[in-house]
């Protein structure tokens, strides 16, 4: 029998956090946490509830804080205060995006929060509740469970910070076909928590409980004095009889799970194309050696293969496709392990060499695809992207397929994102991480073993279909199409199946009577109409990536207009809450994944009615997901005017930093990194009478973080053997040797704005006795003593290239090779401020050099408390936040906050200069 798994993943969090002073956990109880998911046909409804009592004398702030699938779309969100209960509704997103600008327009403040995560999202609220008020927060979201390799797996992870008198995680799975298996494990099924596991099976049904005791949650491994902190996985397979698939019909939809096995396996022409240059130096290159090595030994041996690999220059491994034989493959192995990291990035040359090896080799009754793996944007060669994409489509000619895996955060996702759909394939993002190997080999073995191809899916009495032709179906996944019935008189369904195998023209055909059909139980016969609309937006969202003019506005209204009437979250819609006949309205909405993503590339941004004067604007909070949320440390400060209301401090004119970029500067990946949205706007003057009532939907917001002073500018350094960075601060107007290698001759000097506090107003570059490269915010110089080349921000892309010198010029950004040493100069734009930021590409790997930026990973000890150690020197530090401007995202990270003078191992003169 088939076996099939998807993912889910639902993390539960309540954070308690007081506004007038540190919360006692005597004071917040959480006396009720559940988290209860139904998953039928692989379609999950998840729904997380947390009821709170507020036990305290005063007014106490608390904090409803879960994460979520990146796949998943928000459809309600509901608080009850008091016995007064609140509902969101989803709104076109231009609506909340104009408000935000208003509120931002009319000088409010606001602060930032970042948000992390591979997988997931980050849902966040807080509420102010009375003295011995309650409040309930119930978070509904859904998401279709996606097969890969062959399983079904569902991940709920539970950390609601405080042991709970009343904890449950119930789901309930039903299925059809029936379940063949079902397996619980993670860190939350250990021994000391064996008997507040309970599963159960019966036919189609199966029931998996965990009800651990207060006691049960402070004893596991992953468990403190703070409560649970781990994952229930649940693995699950459906029986596969019918290989025409299995049905769903109700209220006037179809869907249809088609996943058929015994299928004699495809051949394949297989062509990984490998960027070796200078930025995948270290562990990624090590890890991508490690991958390859497993991959190659993975080929079935009628598979044919061939390698390249490229910096600015593509290298071919052999010039013919060679079968996968063990011979051949331990030379290619060989290969693997010398390849090493030096150069700039040609992507379209060595994209192009792939599509022309495969072209040549054309075999019958097998499958190709052209896998790319790079870690940076094009900056040799051809280093426009619609270019490359428009080349590289014109050259597969819809032949074959394009997988294309983005290795960290300087890639530039949204390019290899639309290459990839363009040509049959996807994008996933390949994460610097310890398991980035076995990220990389996962992926391959989705696509490692073709079935079927050219696959055709016909339906007699069916519209408006989600996609019905696919190029590829692998081993372990499956294909779900779904439609509306166009006539209810229908007696029977007709489908029809044509793909190619390995050796010929397949059909499967299948007459369903709807009489026959297993019922619906009515709590579950919206559940089709729902799935066929989940599936038609997030389809067309990835369309409308590929499409132009008049095509992609099509598509994106469809979109939108589905997501209104099912009531989604979507890129293109927000979910209003308001507080009718008071102060609040509370806007979520969700992002795109392509950012160059970030950790953070969603920030969530409160913007803060003046102090003393009525609050025109309220609370506007912009947030881009997956967001990770940190516990305050400031204390909290008065509204005037507002006895007994406090709330946290944020950073005047912040709101001009990120402003409205955060809202339309994102991107859809398979993965939606989408961002939420949540505004706050008072709908009456009561918000600032003397007298406010007892409980107030005071933020949508996290906790406000420590910020750097608006008199300095803040600085990272990683880390390779710690989770966080250190961060400190350098005065404004300073100028900063930020690096220099004496014995190349080579500096790199820098002026730090005298406004704003956040980047560089001007950067130099030296290098020998006649190369000088002046870049600033107005534009670019270089100079090699006898000719001079000028560019200007915003003009077409340029490249110059002289005497181990190149000077590229893109969008917001210039990367600039002089010698051993590459740095990518970004523009950043936020609001009416214009500063830089170097990001350190490439650099000598002798101990000699000298800056600020010569520092790229601190080895330090975190201490017990707040200490940091460094070189047997410690000193106190503090948790705080630091935005991370060398990415166009501009991700705001969590890092430990210490003095310039502890982190650099120096004074700050020792990293000043007179003149740039």
């Amino acid at each position: 029998m088939c076996q099939a798994t998807v993912s889910v993943t639902l993390l539960g969090f309540l954070l308690i956090s007081a506004i007038a002073a540190p919360t006692k956990k005597e004071d917040v109880e959480i006396y009720r946490f559940h988290i209860n998911s139904t998953v039928t046909s692989r379609y999950a409804i998840t729904v997380i509830t947390s009821r709170v009592v507020n036990q305290h004398s005063e007014s106490k702030e608390i904090n409803f804080q879960v994460k979520i699938p990146k796949n998943a779309f928000i459809s309600k969100f509901r608080m009850t205060i008091d016995g007064k209960t609140y509902d969101g509704v989803v709104k076109e997103k231009e609506a909340a995006q104009q408000q935000y600008s208003q509120a931002v327009a009319r000088g409010e403040s606001a602060g930032v929060v970042s948000s992390v995560g591979r997988t997931l999202e980050e849902f966040k609220t807080s509420v102010t509740v009375a003295a011995n008020g309650k409040v309930t927060f119930e978070l509904t979201y859904e998401e279709l469970l996606k097969r890969r390799l062959g399983k079904y797996e569902l991940l709920i992870n539970a950390q609601p910070m405080q042991p709970v008198a009343d904890f449950k995680i119930d789901v309930y799975i039903h299925e059809d076909p029936g379940i063949s298996f079902l397996e619980v494990k993670g860190g939350l099924n250990t021994e000391e928590l064996a008997n507040a596991v309970t599963t159960t099976r019966s036919g189609k049904e199966a029931w998996v409980h965990f009800y651990p005791t207060r006691e049960q949650q402070t004893m596991c491994k992953s468990c403190t004095e703070t409560g649970l902190n781990g994952d229930l996985i649940i693995t699950y397979d459906v029986e596969r009889v019918n290989p025409n698939g299995d049905w769903k019909i109700s209220n006037g939809y179809v869907a249809h799970w088609f996943a058929p096995m015994g299928i004699q396996q495809i051949p394949k022409n297989v062509v990984f194309v490998i960027d070796r240059s200078g930025s995948m130096h270290g562990r990624k290159m090590e890890q991508t050696r490690l991958a390859m090595q497993r991959i190659l030994g993975d080929l079935a041996s009628d598979d044919n293969f061939g390698l390249i690999i490229f910096d600015s220059h593509v290298d071919v491994w052999k010039q013919e496709l060679l079968q996968a034989t063990e011979s051949n493959v331990n030379l290619a192995k060989s290969f693997v392990r010398r390849i090493e990291d030096q150069g700039a990035t040609d992507i379209n040359s060595a994209v192009l060499k792939g599509v022309e090896m495969i072209n040549r080799h054309p075999r019958e009754g097998s499958a190709s695809i052209l896998i790319l793996l790079t870690d940076g944007a094009p900056n040799s060669g051809v280093s426009n992207p619609e270019r490359i994409q428009a080349n590289v489509k014109e050259a597969i000619g819809g032949k074959f397929a394009l997988y294309c895996l983005g290795f960290g955060f300087d890639v530039n996702f949204d390019f290899l994102e639309k290459m990839a759909l363009e040509n049959g394939g996807l994008a996933r993002r390949i994460y610097e991480d310890s398991d980035a190997d076995l990220q990389l080999q996962g992926f391959y073995e989705e696509v490692a073993t073709p079935l079927l191809h050219d696959l055709q899916l016909n339906y007699e009495g069916a519209s408006n279909l989600t996609q019905t032709e696919f190029g590829l179906y692998y081993n372990g996944s499956e294909i779900v199409v779904a439609g509306e019935i166009t006539d209810n008189s229908l007696e029977s369904f007709k489908v029809e199946v044509v793909a190619f195998s390995k050796s010929k023209k397949v059909k499967y055909e299948e007459t369903v009577s709807l009489r026959d059909l297993p019922e619906v139980p009515p709590q579950h016969e919206n559940f089709t109409q729902r799935l066929w609309a989940y599936l038609t937006v997030k389809q067309l969202l990835r369309k409308e990536l590929t499409l132009k003019g008049e095509e992609k506005e099509a598509a994106k209204k469809e979109a939108l207009d589905l997501s209104l009437k099912y009531s989604f979250v979507t890129p293109l819609t927000s979910m209003v809450v308001t507080k009718p006949q008071e102060s609040d309205t509370q806007v979520a909405h969700k992002p795109k994944e392509g950012e160059e993503r970030g950790r953070c590339h969603d920030c969530l941004l409160v913007s803060q009615g003046r102090r003393g004067g009525p609050v025109g604007g309220g609370f506007h909070i912009l947030a881009h997901s997956p967001p990770v949320f940190h516990p305050a440390h400031s204390p909290p400060m008065s509204h005037p005017g507002l006895p007994g209301l406090q709330a946290m401090p944020v950073r005047p004119g912040l709101q001009r930093e990120r402003g409205i970029s955060g809202i339309s500067d994102y991107e859809v990946a398979e993965h939606q990194d989408y961002d939420y949205f949540f505004q706050i706007e008072p709908q009456s003057a009561d918000f600032v009478t003397m007298n406010p009532r007892p409980t107030k939907i005071s933020q949508f917001q996290m906790t406000s973080l420590p910020l750097p002073p608006a008199n300095s500018v803040r600085f990272l350094i990683s880390s390779s053997s710690q989770p966080k960075p250190l961060c400190y601060d350098i005065p404004l107007a300073s100028k900063i040797r930020l690096l220099a290698d004496p014995s190349s001759q080579f500096s790199m000097n820098g002026e730090l704005t005298l406004y704003g506090g956040k980047g560089f107003k001007q950067i130099a570059i030296h290098y020998k006795t006649n190369h000088h490269l002046t870049i600033s915010t107005s534009g670019i110089n270089y100079s090699d003593g006898q000719n001079a080349v000028n560019f200007v921000w915003g003009q077409e892309p340029t490249k110059h290239e002289a005497d181990s010198v190149s000077v590229i010029l893109r969008n917001n950004e210039v990367d600039v090779t002089i010698g051993s040493v590459r740095v990518v100069f970004l523009l950043h734009k936020e609001d009416r401020d214009v500063f830089l930021w170097p990001a350190i590409r490439q650099q000598p790997k002798h101990g000699s050099l000298q800056g600020i930026l010569a520092k790229t990973d601190v080895q330090y000890e975190k201490l017990l408390g707040s200490r940091i150690k460094i070189n047997n020197q410690e000193e106190s530090a503090s948790l705080s936040t630091a935005t991370d401007y060398r990415l166009h995202s501009a991700p705001s990270v969590e890092c430990w906050l210490v003095r310039l003078q502890f982190a650099l191992q120096g004074e700050l003169s020792d990293f000043t200069v007179s003149q740039l």
